[in-house]
């Protein structure tokens, strides 16, 4: 009987704990849910993507279109690829290009345009996804360029530039030259349209691209 009578009181003093112990991982549960819920998307891509910085060089004018059918809003969760483009429409600006993804009834838009003076507009949050790249705007980064004739060509001022943000976006997303892509890559489609006609100069521009990121 008087064994019974000690652990009945055994239990009565340690139901207080098992309580205590019960609402400690409710509440530590709750926190980290909450946490996972309200965290900003601007956390998400950091701790993803381990990127020094979220804001672009000094070089780049930043002038994010509205959003709407191209630009969605939709979080950009991981890089694993940076893929160039090209306009497709010769001597058309940076400028031009830009304000044609701004358009309400546009579905199309890429994170940035480098224009024929060597001139970069951002025009989409890096931690948002494009519209450029088809099943590619889950992890990357797109870039459309600006030629002057049919032939697709980058002049030198519009190569050097996408030399170098292709080197600095390589290097805030852990990524090489080994990660950069031609549209062509991933739908088959002749773009840009000068390195998949010319695939001797797309692995040049890669080297360049390499050569440029020793300088971070």
């Amino acid at each position: 009987m008087q064994t019974n009578t000690l652990k009945k009181r055994r239990r009565r003093k340690l139901r207080p704990i098992f309580k205590i112990l019960f609402a400690l991982i409710i509440i530590f549960t709750l926190i980290f849910v909450l946490n996972k819920v309200f965290k900003t998307p601007n956390t998400v891509f950091e701790k993803k993507l381990n990127l020094k910085s979220v804001s672009a060089p000094d070089y780049v004018d930043v002038e994010l279109i509205p959003k709407g059918i191209a630009r969605r809003g939709t979080v950009l969760k991981e890089i694993n690829y940076i893929v160039v483009h090209y306009t497709g429409n010769p001597n058309s600006t940076a400028k031009n290009n830009r304000d044609y993804f701004a358009k309400p009834d546009t579905a199309v838009c890429s994170h940035f345009v480098i224009g024929l003076d060597g001139e970069i507009i951002q025009c989409v949050p890096l931690n948002e996804k494009s519209a450029a790249s088809n099943n590619r705007n889950i992890d990357s980064i797109s870039i459309e360029v600006c030629h002057i004739d049919e032939t697709g060509k980058f002049n030198e001022a519009t190569y050097n530039s996408l030399v170098k943000l292709v080197a600095w976006l390589c290097d805030n997303s852990s990524l090489t030259e080994k990660d950069v892509i031609r549209h062509y890559d991933v739908t088959g489609k002749q773009c840009p349209k000068y390195f998949v006609d010319h695939s001797e100069k797309w692995e040049e521009f890669k080297n360049d691209v390499k050569e440029e990121l020793k300088k971070y």
